[in-house]
């Protein structure tokens, strides 16, 4: 019965353990790349949710309030969940990285009507297929197994019971806010050069030949070389995105230049 009574305990406590675990990893995978978006069932992501708990739970040492009261379980509820938001927005802004430079890009090349809203998210048709490579790419190099040791990691910079210091929150949230505009105009750069020199060129043949309808005239070919941009630099769009979500896997602590 003493050995009995033991293992009741134990069972207990590791049932608590993952169901706190489970608040955490939860607030993350709903916004994981891949695993969060909209167009996945709500049915899909919890049993991701779960299927990363069982991963995460056994992997960090068993955590639990002394005294199991409603205050002390809110406590735990509130920090863990913040924890895993605080995780899963790092990871959340790559993707709308890849929006943001999607948008930038179409908006330059007079594509942002063409086939638009082709996603469950509102956004225009490069936006969409930039997301969708982004994510498969981060997919095919072993996001879920990356994914499960970073939040296995997160116990040791966040640790269970503790709110986020607001002061590092905040510092880490700006830097990698400011990362994310700074990805999303690097990858959409080429595009803006390209929408500068049409218009510039543009201008000079419309001073040449005012009667001239010159915007009928290149219309079609910024759409033309917009699409055609777009089929030569995706490789290396998505090599440099793959290169900075790489960096924040490794190091999601820091803020990158």
């Amino acid at each position: 019965m003493t050995g009995l009574a033991a293992l009741t305990g134990w069972a207990e406590e590791g049932l608590w353990h993952i169901f706190l675990v489970f608040f955490r990893v939860g607030a993350v995978v709903s916004l994981l790349p891949a695993f969060g978006e909209h167009s996945v069932p709500a049915r899909v992501k919890l049993a991701a949710a779960l299927a990363f708990t069982l991963i995460v739970a056994p992997s960090i040492p068993l955590f639990a309030p002394e005294v199991w009261a409603l205050p002390a379980l809110i406590h735990y509820l509130l920090t863990e969940t913040l924890s895993g938001l605080v995780l899963g927005m790092g990871f959340r802004l790559f993707v709308l990285a890849l929006q943001t430079a999607g948008s930038i890009a179409a908006q330059s090349t007079s594509l942002a009507q063409v086939f638009g809203n082709a996603g469950a998210e509102p956004m225009p048709a490069i936006g969409h297929i930039l997301v969708v490579s982004g994510l498969a790419l981060a997919v095919m190099t072993g996001l879920h197994v990356r994914g499960a040791a970073l939040m296995i990691l997160s116990y040791e910079m966040l640790p269970p019971g503790t709110f986020p210091d607001p002061t590092h929150m905040m510092v880490w949230g700006v830097g990698h806010i400011s990362m994310a505009f700074s990805l999303a105009f690097t990858l959409a750069a080429p595009f803006l050069i390209i929408s500068l020199l049409y218009n510039l060129t543009l201008g000079v043949i419309n001073r040449a030949m005012p009667q001239l309808m010159v915007a009928f005239v290149g219309a079609p070919a910024i759409t033309a070389g917009g699409l055609a941009l777009l089929l030569v630099l995706s490789p290396l769009m998505l090599t440099v995105w793959m290169s900075a979500f790489n960096a924040f896997m490794a190091a999601p602590t820091s803020v990158l230049p």
